[in-house]
């Protein structure tokens, strides 16, 4: 994956539940990244065909493996002020350099 590729700037989420003053529970976001990545919408290629088979996914977003963080299925990326749900995280082609995450859109956008 070429850097001039990744031109896409996402935040990758950690949603935890909490409490307010009043005891109601809420869920929290705890931004554990700020990275650049490469993303690609759902469209009619063969990989997506390939794809559709398997996943709900609407995006998918490649981005460098970042260290200490395990990227998984109870994460959210943002991007362009969407809110999206990460349905699997892979290492691309197992060398511990890149992970590949397929996701979901979220209905109700952050917008």
């Amino acid at each position: 994956m070429a850097f001039g590729k990744m031109n896409q700037f996402i935040d990758i989420v950690s949603q935890e539940p909490a409490k307010d003053t009043e005891g109601f529970a809420t869920n929290t976001d705890t931004v554990i990244a700020s990275i650049r990545a490469y993303v690609e919408q759902r469209h009619g290629s063969e990989g997506w065909a390939n794809r559709a088979a398997f996943t709900t996914a609407t995006a998918l977003f490649r981005f460098r493996k970042i260290p200490d963080v395990t990227v998984d299925a109870t994460h959210v990326i943002l991007w362009n002020g969407d809110r999206y749900r990460i349905t699997s995280a892979e290492d691309v082609r197992n060398r511990g350099m890149y992970t590949e995450a397929l996701a979901e859109l979220v209905s109700g956008s952050m917008r």
